[in-house]
């Protein structure tokens, strides 16, 4: 599949409480043959799953069986342990979407695993359609629980369209650009490029400079404070901890068992030979 690891990146590690973001596709599924990832863990974090084009099947430890839709949010909570698989369906023949990850603050990282689905209805303005599926934007809110303020949202823009969103001052924006070219904040947004605006603005205007409509993902959430250790798919607060959650792992301890799939867990990577250093926020 390709893959572009859009966050973190050199200049910048988090948006808010978004650790990470994976921009896949789109892919012919006959070529690249999809998605296919076995059972692997996750802890101090939740993973969102919002697809544009093709199906996903996930399956976790939770006892969760559900499939990820264009249009439709799941966001499975790891907190102190869950593990999951993800296969793309025989009837995908496209597959095109984001994974996004969302760092867990240091009181709930160890909360019970949990899993939620949401179908979000379409806001229409002129020039625009939004789909919200964390947080509150354009009118519409999303139900969908987490553990610190946030936003999530997708946002199609018609040809030649602009339009002025009102947003919290407190938050800290990114907008992941998928098609067409968007200027947000004075600056020129291209396909797989990720604008960042710091908190303070109170309203946030997006502009189709392209000459056909244009898709994009808008992330957002106040500074997230903490600093965090991040390898592999665990998010936590020191290399020990790490080194901890990777032998669980191995163990078969903590993450639970995942139901329904055909095939083995994925094993964990070697460690580096140095310590691994926390991240945070770039001031």
């Amino acid at each position: 599949m390709t893959v572009r690891r859009t966050l973190p990146q050199r200049s910048r590690s988090l948006i808010g409480a978004w650790c990470f973001a994976d921009h896949y596709g789109p892919d012919d599924v006959a070529e690249s043959g999809g998605m296919d990832v076995a059972p692997h863990p996750h802890t101090g974090l939740q993973t969102v799953s919002w697809l544009f084009s093709g199906e996903i099947e996930h399956r976790d430890s939770l006892g969760s069986h559900a499939y990820v839709r264009p249009g439709e949010v799941n966001l499975m909570t790891g907190g102190h342990g869950i593990s999951h698989s993800e296969v793309s369906t025989p009837d995908t023949t496209t597959l095109h979407g984001v994974q996004l990850w969302v760092a867990l603050p240091d009181e709930h990282r160890h909360t019970a695993r949990d899993f939620q689905h949401h179908a979000p209805r379409p806001v229409r303005l002129d020039g625009a359609e939004i789909r919200v599926f964390l947080g509150s934007l354009a009118g519409s809110s999303s139900p969908v629980r987490t553990f610190t303020p946030l936003l999530g949202a997708e946002i199609v823009l018609e040809t030649g369209a602009e339009i002025t969103l009102p947003v919290d001052p407190a938050f800290e924006h990114g907008l992941l650009v998928d098609t067409g070219d968007v200027r947000l904040a004075e600056t020129s947004l291209h396909p797989s490029e990720l604008g960042f605006l710091p908190a303070g603005p109170a309203h946030l205007t997006l502009t189709n400079e392209s000459d056909a409509p244009a898709r994009a993902v808008l992330l957002g959430g106040p500074p997230f404070e903490e600093e965090i250790v991040m390898w592999w798919n665990f998010v936590c607060r020191s290399h020990e901890e790490v080194v901890q959650a990777r032998e669980d792992w191995a163990s078969g301890t903590r993450f639970g068992v995942v139901e329904g799939y055909d095939g083995d867990p994925l094993p964990a990577p070697e460690l580096p030979h140095v310590p691994l250093r926390p991240r945070g926020r770039v001031r």
